[in-house]
């Protein structure tokens, strides 16, 4: 059989395939998160700003606050996903627009990927290697490997921004404009090429997964052989706190690839091969549980703007006692204000009464 044929045969099973669910609980979902999430991610970039840490904290913090803006990124989007939802799937903004969301939703997802590795293996630097992860130039350390991964990031996502996002799905007469959906490609060459670059993806993000847990591991192993009674030399305190704390973000950094980022790549594979219409032997069935599966996945990505300040928490103590100090200070504030209020109207009260 010719290329032809085989292509001829792969585009009868194009049929476009939805999940009705998602137009009731995605603009719920994606609504919840934009709001936490912009309130959560603001509040630690002005934490982060005004955080002072030591040389060592200093690339971290950079890692951290570039973390921050790429979920900044993702909740931006948001509201024009939810559009999308609200309206059954059907983009009603500019293709432009499609677009770029599209590609801040692609920068979010590979952007927290990447930093969160990195915050892994500077915490692994800071247990083994100390003297590394304290050397004088860690300020510049951690710029140049943020402006790469923004760099590597940027660029996988170029075509994202030239692409035309939007693809027109005709359904009871009626043209409905997908947003980064369809793939309804003629030629078997371009649906091969799409397939090996989300392959190419999925294979490089699992290399770096395996990174990580191999990082977590070792930090595990170091934190574990140490003595949990041992006390500081520089302060007195025993280390038992700070050791169990350090193995709680090695538990926030994992939970967010297995949560977020881990479902999305195992489902994504079979996923493409569906949608591109390259397995013709899957049942409708099989299809569509595909593609409902990708749809969580997809949400459950999203959720990684909600849980990256959580791990800022456990990656720094001063991040923590900064946010505790900060909302005791707003608490005293409150109180102070209330008894300034009372005084004053205690004094007016009186000076009315003798007048």
């Amino acid at each position: 059989m010719s290329n032809a044929e085989d292509c001829s045969h792969q585009n009868q099973t194009d049929k476009f395939i939805d999940s009705e669910f998602r137009y009731t609980l995605f603009p719920i979902f994606y609504g919840i998160v934009f709001v936490l999430g912009l309130l959560a991610n603001c509040y630690a970039l002005y934490v982060l700003h005004y955080m002072r840490e030591s040389k060592a904290m200093n690339e971290i913090r950079i890692y951290m606050t570039n973390l921050t803006v790429a979920d900044l990124l993702f909740v931006s989007a948001l509201p024009f996903w939810i559009g999308y939802y609200v309206n059954h799937g059907n983009w009603i903004y500019s293709g432009a627009l499609c677009r770029i969301t599209g590609t801040f939703f692609f920068i979010n997802t590979y952007c927290s990927i990447l930093f969160l590795t990195v915050i892994s293996i500077n915490r692994y630097w800071a247990v083994t290697r100390p003297l590394v992860a304290a050397s004088s130039d860690c300020w510049k350390r951690g710029a140049t490997v943020s402006a790469l991964i923004w760099v590597v990031t940027l660029a996988a996502s170029v075509k994202y921004l030239i692409d035309p996002g939007i693809q027109i799905n005709k359904i009871e007469n009626k043209n409905i404009s997908r947003c980064f959906e369809g793939y309804h490609y003629e030629k078997c060459s371009v649906k091969n090429a799409v397939a090996i670059t989300h392959f190419i993806i999925i294979v490089l993000f699992f290399l770096v997964f395996a990174l990580v847990i191999v990082c977590n591991i070792l930090i595990a192993r170091a934190l574990l052989s140490q003595p949990i009674s041992q006390p500081r030399a520089s302060t007195g305190k025993r280390s038992g706190g700070t050791k169990l704390r350090a193995l709680r973000m090695l538990c926030g950094v994992v939970g967010v690839f297995v949560i977020c980022f881990l479902p999305h790549h195992v489902v994504q594979g079979p996923w493409t091969l569906s949608v591109l219409g390259l397995k013709n032997d899957w049942s409708m069935e099989t299809r569509q549980s595909l593609n409902d599966a990708h749809q969580i996945t997809l949400m459950l990505m999203g959720i990684n703007c909600l849980l990256d300040p959580l791990v800022y928490c456990f990656a720094t103590t001063k991040f923590r006692k900064y946010i505790q100090g900060h909302f005791t200070r707003v608490k005293n504030n409150k109180h102070c204000s209330r008894n300034t209020l009372s005084t004053a109207m205690s004094l007016k009260s009186r000076h009315q009464s003798e007048l």
